[in-house]
Formats: structure tokens, C-alpha cells, sequence
């Protein structure tokens, strides 16, 4: 079995662009794989046809160790945000084909069951004014529609530091949410690596009461001394690695537990082969992985695969819901969390599940879309508008 023919598919909504790989191979399974790149889809594009066309067509889909060291080492250069994500589109493309064409879903290739079910957390409160009554009444939708976790940024358009009255605001929202959702509910806090060590350690003091589950990117993710310095300040779990992109980049984080919770994206760490290589690591070390997750359904779906299967998995991201929740439309078998728990069931059909309904994406070109976070307004996430406003 070859792969023979390669096709890419960009969906496009307000704040991100889906970019679909699919591989159909000679003898006609074909797989999909699917990334949402930060801001650079034009490039994960170009990427994707370059290397897809030295590397892929042509290649065994079962030789996914051999496509990602092509990538990885006989390219040169290091791997990176752009390259690993290229590398994910193919890899979960091929993983795809290998379950349909053994007629068993991805977990059982991963080392099959070992949950039943596949706890999630939604990201319901964008879209809302920065207000706390506003953003407790989203918080309160999200639970409402069974999930027993939640995420949530509320520092605005802060970059390294913030003034008290803004860490202030932010804590009345974070204390509205916990009010809405009551003491059982986890709430994550997410800084996505806004501050300085000094500006996180302030507001980890702050926010100890509301008792987040975790404390994500306080600081730039590669800032080893301030992660370091807020370490020894909090009690608090701090959960990073939406932007590490290898296992080598774990390295001083594991050595000095510095993080609690990984957040690999397998969409920009290689795939769900470079995913499964991390279980060994951060179990070495007794840390969980969380897996991040922006993807519409198809990336969801790879990401629900290796949850299934990963011995020291904590929670799943889920944006669908909430945002765009079209984007279930775009492949027949969507995967969808059931409303009675918070959690996900196991996938039951051939390769990842999922069949791409090329109409549906036709009704969605491509928008612009991309995150601009130290922008105001930027968390709305409703048009590409908001993030190009003229400086003051």
C-alpha cells in the first residue's frame, strides 16, 4: 500500500483556520489529518506541499517513524512550530488509513482501552464582554451543557505586567465564575505566558482562594527562571507545552519539575506519533498530560484516540461547542461530549471515525482568521476586524 495523492482543504472561521490533509493511497483508504495554525496558515501550506511531495506520495503509511525522522533529522533543521505541524497533518492522515485498513479505531494501534470515558473542558466563555455578571453566565452555560471543567482567561489584553486594578478585575471574574459554577467545577486559568515572573506570582497570590486546577503558560514557556521563581512561590499546578514542539524541549522542565500538566499539541508536536512518545517521558517523572486542543473535528478526533489509550492522561481541551460549533458539520461522525457528564465516549469506528464532508467546508472559505492577543477585544474572537485596529 502507497500513498498516491494528497489534498488539501482549508476551513475558515472568525479567529482560526482549519487546514485538512487528506492521503488517499493505491489502493483507495484514505486518511485525514487537520491542524489550526497559529496565524500562519499560508505557511503551514506551503509546507505541507513541499514536504508532502518529498516525502509523502510515495511513502507506506505505516512507516510513520520514517516519515517523521525524514522531517525531523534529514531536513536539518530543528524541528519546529511549522515543520511539526506539517509532519501532524500526515502522521494523523496516516494513522487514519492504518485502523480503517485493519477495520479497528486508532486506540487499539496506541495499546488499546484504558478508560471508558474521556473527561473534557470547554472554553465557553469567549464571545462576552470582560465583565464578571457577563462572563459568570457563560461559565454557567458550559456546566449547563454538562461539563465539570472549564477554562478561562480573564486579564484582557495584559502583556508582562498588570496593574492591580486590572488584576483586580480579574479576580471578580474568576470568583463570579466559581459563584456560577459552584466548588466541584474545575476552573483553569489560562495567562497564555503574558507575564513576567514577578506580575505571575502576584496574581497567583491573588486567585489561590478560587483554587484554579491549574495555572497555564503564567509565564513565556521557554522563561525557565521565572517558572522556576513561581514554582517555589504557589502551591498552585502549573500546566504548560501548547508551544513545545519535541521531547527535547521538556527536558529542564521535567528535570526541575517545573510543570504538573503537559499540554503537547499533537497538532504541532508531530502528531499522534510524536504524542506517543512523550507518555514514557512525563511518566518517568509523574506528571499528566492534558492534551491542547483547537482543532475542529478531525483534530479532535486524533487527540480523543491517544486520550483513550494514555496511561497519565488528565482532560481533553474542547472548543466545538462554543465556538463555531459548525465546524461538527464539516466530516460525518463528529465526536461529541455527552451532555450527561462532561466526558467523551470511546471511539467505536474504523481509522479516526470521521468522514469529510467536502460540501460543508465549501461553505466556509477561508477568513484571516488568527489570534491577536494583546489586542482588545482579541477574546471576542468574532471577526477578523478586531485584531487590526489602528494604535492609539
Amino acid at each position: 500500500m502507497k500513498i498516491e495523492k494528497m489534498d488539501i482543504v482549508v476551513v475558515g472561521a472568525p479567529w482560526r483556520e482549519l487546514t485538512i490533509v487528506e492521503l488517499t493511497t493505491d489502493s483507495g483508504i484514505s486518511g485525514l489529518g487537520e491542524v489550526r495554525m497559529v496565524n500562519k496558515t499560508d505557511t503551514l501550506i506551503a509546507a505541507v506541499q513541499e514536504l508532502g511531495a518529498r516525502y509523502v506520495i510515495g511513502m507506506n503509511p505505516a512507516d510513520m517513524t520514517k516519515l517523521a525522522w525524514n522531517i525531523q533529522v534529514a531536513e536539518y533543521g530543528l524541528p519546529g512550530e511549522v515543520g511539526q505541524s506539517a509532519l501532524a497533518a500526515f502522521d494523523m492522515a496516516c494513522w487514519d488509513i492504518m485502523g480503517k485498513s485493519l477495520n479497528v479505531p486508532v486506540w487499539k494501534l496506541l495499546g488499546g482501552k484504558f478508560r471508558n470515558r474521556i473527561p473534557a473542558y470547554a472554553n465557553g466563555w469567549y464571545q462576552g464582554d470582560r465583565d464578571p455578571e457577563v462572563i459568570k453566565h457563560l461559565a454557567k452555560a458550559v456546566v449547563d451543557k454538562g461539563y465539570r471543567a472549564l477554562k478561562i482567561d480573564p486579564f484582557g489584553s495584559a502583556s508582562a505586567e498588570i496593574t492591580r486594578s486590572e488584576r483586580m478585575r480579574a479576580l471578580a471574574i474568576l470568583e463570579s465564575v466559581r459563584e456560577a459554577v459552584g466548588p466541584d467545577v474545575q476552573i483553569f486559568l489560562e495567562m497564555h505566558g503574558r507575564f513576567t515572573g514577578a506580575a505571575a506570582m502576584a496574581v497567583a497570590r491573588d486567585v489561590a482562594d478560587v483554587e484554579p486546577s491549574w495555572l497555564e503558560e503564567p509565564v513565556i514557556p521557554t522563561d525557565v527562571t521565572s517558572l522556576r521563581q513561581l514554582r517555589q512561590s504557589t502551591h498552585l499546578p502549573i500546566a504548560s507545552g501548547e508551544r513545545m514542539h519535541s521531547a527535547h524541549e521538556l527536558r529542564p522542565f521535567l528535570e526541575e519539575g517545573l510543570v504538573d500538566i503537559y499540554q503537547i499539541d499533537l497538532t504541532h508536536a508531530g502528531g499522534i506519533t510524536g504524542l506517543q512518545q512523550l507518555i514514557g517521558w512525563t511518566n518517568a517523572y509523574n506528571t499528566l498530560l492534558a492534551p491542547h486542543n483547537v482543532c475542529g473535528p478531525i483534530g479532535t478526533a486524533a487527540a480523543l484516540h491517544f486520550s483513550v489509550a494514555c496511561p497519565n492522561f488528565k482532560i481533553l481541551e474542547h472548543f466545538n461547542d462554543f465556538a463555531d460549533p459548525w465546524v461538527f458539520d464539516i466530516v460525518e461522525g463528529a465526536p461529541r461530549v455527552d451532555s450527561a457528564d462532561g466526558c467523551f465516549a470511546v471511539p467505536t469506528g474504523p481509522g479516526l471515525g470521521v468522514t469529510l464532508n467536502r460540501e460543508e467546508c465549501e461553505k466556509h472559505p477561508r477568513t484571516g482568521g488568527r489570534l491577536a492577543l494583546f489586542k482588545d477585544g482579541w477574546e471576542k474572537r468574532v471577526a477578523v476586524e478586531t485584531y487590526t485596529q489602528p494604535e492609539d
